[in-house]
């Protein structure tokens, strides 16, 4: 009998978008059109000659489109699926959740058929006698008298599997979308966040994530508030596998998603969460999108998180950090990293990784081994730095191109270079997020706002000049050469770095320092670091220092301190609220400081009048 497609398959699919188990539906039996990968899935067009639709192929069959038993212009049974809307378009696309192929590539595409074959079941043997008509021969079947309780429990024994299966139709996550009930799905738990409080209008509260994965490898992040909270959050393992089912889907948040999904899922204490016993997680490959270290600058402050990879050039001891929220202590460990830009930057580990994966670093740290860690926020602490949170994940020396080929760097080279840190001057001219042409304010609109980055830091830009620099202050601190940290003297002779656990014979000044700025509107003591003080001074730390020892009437030290003061700059400064004594203070930061541009500055000056004269 000749393999064929069955007539208006579509049709059917599309009346029935989302068949059970019990459904009495017919072989559906579809050409594959335009057969392609795309990511960890293939695509393809399904078609019955008459229409088509777009459709996605199960992970289970991609051995059969590996072998070639599945391929392009060939015929394939599909045996279950789900029809799910394209979001924003009013097209339909097909989840394929179970095929079998029917026959591999045809010549040609078919098209408008006038009569499909439907592969049929074998059919029962007809036997013709000589001059008479042909008649059915069945088999003769015995009579067994039952009672009717076990007629009842026999149909009891046949259903349940039946209602068994129904409730077990796992639904692919990608097949998921808001408006479809009555789904469940098969996911293992890839990460746990901790359980967190909250507080805000409506009271206080819990919640806490997790994050699914399918045997596709398709990701999504569920969230749990208050009861359903603290009803889940133990049964919930990392690496177990779960049924879920009764949550709800709403579209991602793009900035605060932590998988590449388009919706997050929603469970209440009504959901239904069930361990599926003995079977082994869904690990996903883990990925990585690394960000070179000279490139994090853009990334400050930001909700995003990076990948990074790079030597491992010390690691500091264990220390105890008490947290503000909630005046619990936690583990910390700083390590220092390097990469082929020839720059470090400082990794804060917390918690387990700090204690655990922090060890096994220090252990072999004189070997510098190469890490890569995924999902860090990165931060401006003492110029740029990088911050692990609960779904950190850091793997020593990994088997990825891009760990291998700085190895192959370090060895040949890297070891023997210097290696600079990376510092709040390699956020370019977008400090604050914005550059020093915007958001101008004078000081006395920050003076006289008091309640100014009470919350957050507020981010402005200014004009104006440096008037005075107390000449006795502590303007620097000795630092070590590898992580910038502050090292104090040995009882031997050197510098110990409490950081990187080593003594150096030589360290550096850095600076750190307040100076008085003043514009039209008034004045304000601003602090400082060491490359926007650089700026500011016009030499190094060290530079000013040695001049500092230099005596006589014209004091070197206070002749350059002098040639700093009532030159103009134009300055991106934070704006935050630090607490002494009790007392609530506003602390004004240095960005970023530049010279002024006159010719950029009288642009901007003819535009402001420009509209000035439109708006009257």
């Amino acid at each position: 009998m000749a393999k064929s497609i069955s007539p208006n398959a579509i049709s059917t699919v599309l009346s029935n978008p989302s068949p059970d188990s019990s459904s009495d539906l017919p072989d559906i039996v579809v050409q594959i059109l335009d057969l392609k990968q795309n990511g960890n899935r293939y695509m393809c067009f399904v078609s019955d000659g008459k229409m088509k639709l777009r459709a996605i192929l199960p992970s289970s069959q991609f051995s059969d489109v590996l072998s070639g038993k599945i391929q392009n212009l060939g015929l394939i049974r599909i045996v279950d699926y789900t029809l799910n809307d394209i979001p924003n378009k009013p097209d339909k696309y097909l989840i394929v959740t179970k095929c079998e192929a029917v026959s591999p590539a045809l010549e040609m595409e078919i098209k408008s058929e006038p009569t499909g074959i439907t592969l049929k079941p074998k059919e029962d043997v007809v036997v013709k006698t000589e001059g008479a008509a042909g008649f059915v021969l069945k088999p003769k079947q015995d009579v067994v008298s039952k009672s009717a309780a076990q007629i009842v429990r026999e149909q009891h024994a046949n259903s349940a599997p039946a209602r068994l299966a129904m409730t077990r139709r796992v639904r692919p996550l990608v097949s998921l979308n808001p408006y479809m009930g009555g789904w469940t799905i098969k996911v293992s738990v890839t990460s746990k966040g901790t359980m967190r409080t909250y507080k805000n209008a409506r009271g206080e509260g819990c919640v806490f994530n997790v994050e699914l994965t399918d045997e596709d490898g398709t990701q999504i992040q569920a969230t749990m508030f208050n009861d359903a909270a603290r009803k889940f959050f133990d049964k919930f393992v990392m690496g177990k596998v779960y049924y879920i089912s009764k949550g709800t889907l709403k579209v991602a948040n793009k900035q605060f998603k932590t998988v590449a999904n388009d919706y997050e899922m929603t469970l209440n204490e009504n959901s239904e969460v069930e361990e599926v016993p003995e079977e082994a997680g869904f690990v996903p490959e883990t990925k990585f999108s690394f960000v070179p270290i000279d490139q994090l600058g853009p990334h400050v402050n930001k909700p995003d998180l990076v990948d990074v990879v790079g030597v491992v050039k010390s690691v500091s001891s264990t220390m105890s950090i008490r947290r503000k929220s909630n005046n619990e202590s936690v583990a910390k460990r700083d390590i220092t990293i390097a990469d082929e830009s020839k720059k470090t930057v400082i990794v804060s580990l917390w918690g387990d990784l700090a204690t655990n994966i922090g060890q096994e670093l220090l252990d072999i740290a004189d070997k510098s081994p190469v890490v890569a860690i995924k999902s860090l926020k990165v931060g401006d602490f003492q110029g740029v730095s990088l911050s692990a949170i609960s779904k950190s994940l850091v793997l020593i020396d990994p088997e990825v191109p891009e760990a291998q080929k700085l190895r192959s760097w370090y060895d040949s080279e890297g070891k023997d270079t210097a290696m600079a840190a990376l510092s709040s001057g390699s956020i370019p001219s977008n400090s604050g997020n914005r550059s020093v042409y915007s958001d101008r304010v004078t000081l006395s609109h920050i003076t006289s706002n008091p309640s100014l980055g009470a919350e957050k830091p507020a981010f402005f830009s200014i004009r104006g000049y440096i008037s005075f620099i107390k000449a006795d202050q502590a303007m620097w601190y000795r630092a070590c050469k590898t992580c910038n940290k502050k090292v104090t003297e040995s009882t031997g002779a050197g510098y110990w770095c409490e950081s990187c656990q080593k003594n150096d014979e030589e360290c550096n000044l850095r600076y750190i320092m307040v100076v008085k700025v003043t514009d039209a509107s008034g004045e304000a003591f601003i602090s400082t670091f060491n490359e926007e003080a650089e700026k500011i001074i016009g030499c190094s730390a060290d530079e000013l220092d040695s001049l500092r020892s230099q005596e006589g009437e014209d004091s070197p030290y206070q002749l350059k301190l002098k040639q700093a003061t009532w030159t103009p700059h134009l300055l991106r400064v934070s704006v935050s609220q630090n607490e002494y004594n009790n007392e609530k203070r506003q602390r004004i930061t240095a960005r970023a400081v530049v010279p002024v541009d006159y010719a950029v500055e009288s642009r901007n000056l003819l535009e402001n009048i420009s509209k000035m004269g439109v708006s009257q």
